[in-house]
């Protein structure tokens, strides 16, 4: 049965550790009492839908309802003898869905090992890391209306994935609630090691296989990101810029240290922490607000910043990064609240 809080703080809901607080908050346990709830309940706007809050940044209360999903279960579908079919509740923490598919010997998400949130925001964002994303094994995603409790399920194609992106951050934005994924992963895997430092990482360890890969994923992601249970973060704050070749090249004449990469859609890739990194924001401090002394795509919460002064903080790097590279950086981490 779904479980609501009033008036309570959304300090635990938010890996930048904000302490602001919500009129409600509402926990969703089985797909059957989220049908049910926006089925017979119409009264919740406006309202916003979390999983570990570890892509959000609050910048004040949320007068409003908070839901919250918890839906477990991973589930079998199908398997034959190169591939298996699973599907995994939104609920599930991300990183431990990963473990459980390399403990089985299931390809094709080691890549994704270690990044932050539950499984229903992997769609929602495209997840990605080394080389990587989520829309690579997805087959569909099941999903109930929040107008009326409907259920449809959007094929891979209906995701209309991109970089970062999908139709549930543009479209049915606010539209429905991911329930269930659908992965085909792969019995025989061909590991995807070309990303970065990722096959020298793998070859300190030995033996090339699924294991390795997500330790060697675990080991580069940690050396890097800081913990947020140490330090309030919400990971990458922003997207790396996809320009078109003909700026990346003017770009690159003029400092050619700049790391970038191929980007599968067209375009090219630039790495947006190491455009940070050259306006001297890496390690800066305004307050209790911060840039990550290891990687400066990550802004931090030193303690007591607010909302506001994390916004204030990536307003002034974006500003910086648009003067010296013509570039303007875009969030990754969405905005909850004015700004």
């Amino acid at each position: 049965m779904s479980l609501i809080r009033r008036n309570i703080s959304l300090k635990p809901y938010n890996t930048f550790g904000l302490d602001y607080k919500a009129d409600c908050l509402i926990t969703i346990y089985t797909e059957e009492e989220a049908e049910s709830l926006f089925r017979n309940e119409k009264h919740h706007n406006p309202f916003f839908i979390i999983g570990e809050g570890s892509n959000l940044l609050f910048t004040e209360d949320f007068n409003g309802t908070i839901f919250l999903t918890d839906i477990g279960e991973i589930k079998v579908e199908e398997a034959d003898s190169e591939n298996v079919i699973i599907s995994a509740g939104a609920g599930i923490n991300w990183d431990r869905f990963v473990e459980w598919t390399v403990e089985k010997g299931y390809g094709g998400l080691e890549n994704l090992s270690l990044i932050p949130g539950r499984v229903g925001a992997a769609p929602v964002q495209n997840i990605g890391a080394y080389g990587v994303e989520i829309r690579d094994t997805l087959i569909k995603v099941k999903t109930v209306s929040c107008i009326d409790g409907s259920v449809r399920e959007f094929s891979n194609q209906e995701c209309d994935f991109s970089y970062r992106n999908s139709i549930f951050k543009n479209s049915e934005k606010g539209k429905c609630l991911v329930t269930r994924i659908y992965l085909k992963l792969n019995l025989n895997p061909l590991l995807n090691l070309n990303y970065g430092s990722l096959k020298t990482e793998v070859e300190k360890l030995g033996k090339t296989d699924l294991r390795n890969v997500r330790q060697a994923v675990i080991n580069i992601r940690r050396s890097k990101l800081p913990d947020p249970e140490q330090i309030g973060n919400a990971g990458s704050f922003f997207r790396n810029p996809v320009v078109d070749v003909s700026f990346a090249e003017a770009v690159k004449n003029e400092y050619p240290q700049i790391p970038y990469f191929m980007d599968p859609a067209g375009g090219i890739k630039l790495a947006a922490g190491w455009l940070i990194e050259q306006c001297g924001w890496k390690g800066k401090r305004l307050g209790d607000a911060g840039v990550h002394d290891r990687q400066a795509l990550v802004l931090v919460n030193h303690g007591t910043a607010t909302g506001k002064e994390i916004y204030g903080l990536s307003e002034m790097i974006r500003e910086s990064v648009a003067k010296r590279f013509g570039v303007l950086l875009e969030r990754e981490v969405e905005i909850v609240g004015t700004i």
